[in-house]
């Protein structure tokens, strides 16, 4: 059994990110683990960039309204206490309401192979952001 130190809270990549978001990092497993975890803030309006991963993708929010952006347009809403899981490969973004902070847990898995964990694309446009929303009851 360990404890493990944690690390300092992390600014993210302006190259990944539009807006002021900050992360902790909970878990970068090991071999033969290969579980990634970050607690993620998001200020209002902030958001992800378009990515993807390898082997997937789970959300668990944890305060505010997470958006979730998807290449049909969709933005779906998730609230603390919902989890999301978008499958390997899936093009999607991630963020807050223009109103609110977020803090949701970002899980995902490392790749058993050379392939990238995350492939991080261009940034959403506020076009995107600010489409449509829906919930998915």
């Amino acid at each position: 059994m360990e404890f493990v130190k944690p690390g300092p809270t992390t600014r993210a990549p302006q190259d990944w990110f539009t807006g002021d978001v900050w992360f902790d990092v909970i878990c970068a497993g090991q071999a033969p683990s290969r579980m990634r975890v970050n607690m993620v803030r998001f200020s209002p309006g902030a958001r992800t960039a378009w990515h993807h991963h390898a082997v997937g993708q789970t959300l668990h929010v944890v305060e505010g309204v997470a958006l979730i952006g998807t290449r049909d347009g969709t933005v779906f809403e998730a609230y603390p206490g919902e989890t999301v899981a978008c499958p390997p490969g899936e093009e999607h973004w991630h963020g807050a309401t223009g109103d609110r902070f977020m803090q949701h847990l970002a899980m995902w898995e490392g790749p058993d192979d050379d392939r990238p964990e995350t492939t991080w694309l261009e940034k959403v446009t506020d076009e995107q952001y600010g489409g449509p929303r829906t919930r998915n009851r």
